[in-house]
């Protein structure tokens, strides 16, 4: 009969560790109507002319997740993030292989920084949080996303063709299996490095990858940016990095920011992309914000014909709630070279443009 007593005990004695835990179950449900001329729905270049569709994630991806935090004692905690990807339009995952295809890791929180171990972001993507023009708008179709920050290197007559670091896919190493990534705080700099194994039995260094990353902000000022490595399972490199700036006056907020990568892609042969972005955006009060964006992208290839394209963005928004915003998208692409290629050996349109009419709701 003592056990419950001191079952009770424990539990009372516990009870301020438990009020600072919990776990959190959250996401975005973004779709829209989208119009396009000289793109596909999947925002391809194309010949077909217009299109219309129903699509997710212009604004912000849909997605769903689950985070939580424990409280260990004397400022450590245990957390975790589940987070996956889904299409709104159609109600099916992001990646068929993958539940949680953006985020699922575990670590420790402490006075001293954060430990994770996981499937994360890379460094890239960390480093373009307070700097993308669009502020990560439109992942799909963002260049500092896919080509900045490396989501989706294929375009055009030729891709990367195969995996860099432990991603699971070829032409997309935006978030890293195998992640161990350290994040510490020290006033307004935020520093963070990590290292994914590649876990190739008999060469440590195959299709592994690993970086820094560093950022000065605040209130009205930023500084941005990151360095990574990646290596193919042949033990080809990507190397790639990142550089940007946001400034704030009064409504308005003014982003750039400059990327590069570089690969071997085979014997004697390398792909290498950079990519220029400028940006504006200004609140006009009774939740309406407006945000300009220009993107710039130039690729150079062994025995190609150099291309790339030019996009330009412009998203106005309106808070209809405090989780609830309505936006238009509209959006411009001029392809360069042979990026636009062909379909059925016709060539596709050298210009793109699209508008989107669309909803998120956040929970």
């Amino acid at each position: 009969m003592r056990h419950p007593c001191i079952l009770a005990t424990l539990l009372a004695a516990s009870g301020p560790a438990f009020a600072q835990s919990g776990i959190d179950l959250y996401g975005i449900v973004d779709v829209g109507l989208r119009a396009t001329n000289g793109l596909t729905a999947g925002n391809a270049p194309t010949a077909a002319g217009r299109t219309t569709s129903v699509s997710s994630g212009v604004d912000n991806t849909s997605r769903w997740g689950l985070k939580g935090r424990e409280a260990l004692g004397n400022g450590w905690h245990a957390v975790f993030r589940l987070e996956g990807g889904f299409n709104a339009d159609a109600g099916t995952q992001a990646k068929n292989d993958r539940l949680f295809d953006r985020q699922a890791w575990a670590g420790l929180d402490s006075p001293y920084g954060q430990l994770a171990l996981g499937r994360q972001p890379n460094l890239l993507s960390d480093a373009l949080i307070p700097v993308d023009p669009l502020g990560k708008r439109y992942a799909s179709f963002n260049p500092d996303i896919n080509v900045a920050g490396l989501s989706n290197t294929a375009f055009g007559t030729h891709a990367f063709g195969r995996q860099y670091g432990p991603s699971g896919y070829a032409d997309n190493f935006y978030r890293l299996d195998n992640t161990v990534k350290y994040t510490g705080h020290a006033g307004p700099w935020t520093a963070r490095a990590a290292y994914a194994a590649g876990e190739v039995s008999g060469d440590g260094a195959a299709g592994s990858s690993h970086g820094a990353a560093l950022a000065y902000e605040r209130p009205d000022w930023a500084v941005s940016g990151a360095t990574q490595q990646f290596r193919s399972r042949e033990g080809y490199p990507l190397d790639a990095w990142t550089l940007g700036a946001m400034l704030r006056r009064g409504a308005w907020q003014f982003k750039a920011n400059a990327a590069r990568n570089d690969a071997d892609t085979g014997a004697g042969k390398s792909v290498r992309q950079r990519v220029l972005s400028a940006g504006v955006g200004r609140a006009l009060g009774h939740g309406l914000l407006v945000t300009t964006a220009w993107y710039a992208v130039r690729r150079t290839a062994t025995g190609l014909r150099d291309d790339g394209f030019d996009r330009a963005f412009v998203v106005v928004e309106r808070a209809l709630a405090p989780r609830t915003t309505a936006y238009v998208e509209a959006d411009w692409t001029t392809w360069r070279g042979d990026a636009a290629g062909a379909t059925a050996g016709r060539p596709n349109d050298r210009h793109g443009t699209g508008i989107t009419l669309g909803l998120m709701q956040k929970f």
